[in-house]
């Protein structure tokens, strides 16, 4: 007789509680693998936000503006991050292969990332684009890691999705503080952006490619295996080559950049200073740059920093502040002035004040003021100092040689409250001589630095000086100038104080002045008020005004 009755289905004995099951053959234990996977993750983590802060860092040098930048790259790579998660699932039955392949084009892109931008701004003028593909690209590979990493820690020992992926993250989160930590402090200064990039896509495929090839071999074909080998291979041969042939690159493209006369290259700990011009000769033949801005032009400083000083020299002028101007131009003129019992200059970079020490040309060009016994440095940041310094002896005058405005980082050096500062360290009938950057091509910028020092409760004077872009201000896309190539330009000023509106003047007896006169000055102020923009707010530290 057949039985027809429906056959019972028969379920498997569940696991005890804890229990683990192996089900990829590995060399080691499985806490032991699960460790190895928990390394690599801690490593990519720091390695990909190593990229991300070389994006974010060579964006702002080569094109400014550092919120707009961080803003692109963050925001970009985050959806990026999103797709590549999604294209994770493409790999997820050969996770060990896809993971390993994804690694070594992670290294390859990342580690050449600083040095193709780089090369798109030196030779085709722009890094924009190639910024934005980099930081796609690159997040992709980085939100491809997490979910193929899963599958692999999965294959060594089964557990619940949720330890799973804390364990994952906990690893993820503790390599990014590493990998941002290290940027700043260790690779930045002691590699520079080219060479630590190119090290750090080193360090990225031996981790990774070191757990595919070692760790999980066994679920590698023999021909996913040499494809892996000879892949990261590749990588490691074209990483190591950039690195040895980095400073020829860097010296070709800073050529491209500045001219073939690159006599100083020196990476500080604040920016990048570049001397262009001959060993010898006039220093009228020099450029500095900051950062890829031209911040003096020995061909005509003198135009600016007569401008920029003398007007708020007439009247005491024994105790005197220079906010910037490490070059020593601003003291220089300054110094002209015999009564001057003494200048404190205040500027964040050492290096620029040894570079206007020691190198020949600089230092003749600001006439040695470094040697004089009147003048002392302070290396700090200009607004905190203000605030410890602003309730002792006050200064009769005060000269804000500061970078243009429209870059991020001066921004709290043009605000309502820096000016609020410096209008306490003024002494009765002091004066302040603020830079206020190009006054033709920014006016709205111009004339907002104008109403912010009026909301600190100073009345102001305008007035502007024409001549070629030097001294500290900078072209409205803030990208270098080479000398002979740099369009006529304004500058813009404004004198201040706070008991009644400055005379715009200077004593036609102060010795060495070559281009600045009463009327001249009084001219520029006429001139100047007829580009106001009216009814301009104040730019303040939680609003700033500046774009």
């Amino acid at each position: 007789m057949i039985d027809r009755s429906v056959p019972r289905r028969v379920l498997p004995a569940p696991e005890p509680r804890g229990a683990a099951t192996v089900q990829a053959a590995l060399p080691v234990g499985p806490r032991t693998g699960r460790l190895l996977v928990l390394a690599t993750v801690f490593v990519c983590a720091a390695c990909g936000l190593v990229y991300e802060l070389e994006l974010l860092a060579l964006g702002t040098y080569l094109i400014g503006d550092s919120v707009t930048q961080a803003s692109v790259v963050l925001s970009v790579m985050v959806f990026a991050m999103g797709v590549g998660s999604l294209l994770a699932k493409r790999f997820r039955h050969r996770p060990a292969f896809g993971f390993g392949a994804i690694e070594a084009a992670l290294a390859l892109l990342g580690g050449l990332s600083a040095m193709a931008l780089y090369a798109s701004f030196a030779w085709l003028g722009e890094s924009r684009p190639a910024l934005v593909a980099f930081s796609f690209a690159i997040g992709v590979l980085i939100g491809a890691e997490i979910p193929l990493l899963m599958v692999l820690i999965q294959r060594i020992r089964r557990q619940d999705a949720g330890g799973a992926v804390a364990d994952l993250f906990a690893a993820d989160y503790v390599g990014a503080l590493v990998g941002g930590l290290a940027f700043p402090f260790l690779l930045l200064p002691l590699f520079g952006q080219l060479t630590g990039a190119l090290l750090t896509g080193t360090v990225n495929v031996v981790a990774g490619g070191g757990l595919v090839l070692w760790l999980f071999r066994r679920d590698l074909s023999r021909r996913s295996r040499w494809i892996l080998i000879a892949v990261n291979a590749t990588v490691l041969a074209v990483l190591g080559c950039a690195t040895v042939l980095a400073d020829d690159f860097e010296r070709v493209a800073r050529r491209a950049v500045y001219g073939a006369e690159v006599r100083v290259a020196v990476q500080t700990g604040v920016q990048e200073l570049v001397l262009t011009g001959p060993p010898t000769g006039s220093p009228r033949s020099l450029d500095l740059y900051l950062d890829g801005r031209l911040g003096v032009s020995g061909y005509d400083e003198y135009r600016y920093h007569e401008a920029l000083v003398h007007p708020a020299m007439t009247g005491p002028h024994g105790r005197v502040l220079v906010l910037g101007g490490g070059d020593g131009l601003a003291a220089r003129e300054v110094l002209r002035y015999p009564d001057v019992d003494s200048v404190t200059v205040v500027e964040l970079d050492p290096g620029v004040v040894s570079l206007a020490r020691t190198d020949p040309m600089l230092s003749a060009l600001n006439a040695g003021v470094y040697g004089d016994p009147r003048l002392g440095v302070v290396h700090q940041d200009a607004f905190g100092w203000l605030r410890q310094q602003a309730a002792r002896d006050g200064f009769d005058v005060i000269v804000s040689d500061l970078p243009d405005p429209g870059i991020t980082p001066s921004t709290k050096l043009y605000s309502q409250e820096f000016y609020g500062l410096a209008a306490r360290a003024l002494r009765p009938g002091g004066r302040l001589a603020v830079h206020a950057g190009p006054m033709a091509a920014r006016p709205r910028s111009y004339w907002t630095v104008e109403s912010t020092l009026r909301a600190a409760g100073l009345r102001t004077a305008p007035y502007s000086a024409g001549g070629r872009l030097s001294g500290s201000a900078a072209g409205p896309d803030r990208t270098p100038r080479i000398l002979g190539t740099a369009p006529p330009q304004d500058w813009g000023f404004v004198l201040a104080a706070r008991e009644q509106v400055p005379a715009l003047r200077v004593d036609r007896d102060t010795p060495g002045l070559r281009s600045l006169s009463t009327r001249s000055l009084q001219d520029a102020a006429r001139d100047t008020e007829r580009t106001r923009v009216p009814g301009l707010p104040p730019s303040t530290l939680p609003h700033p005004r500046y774009s």
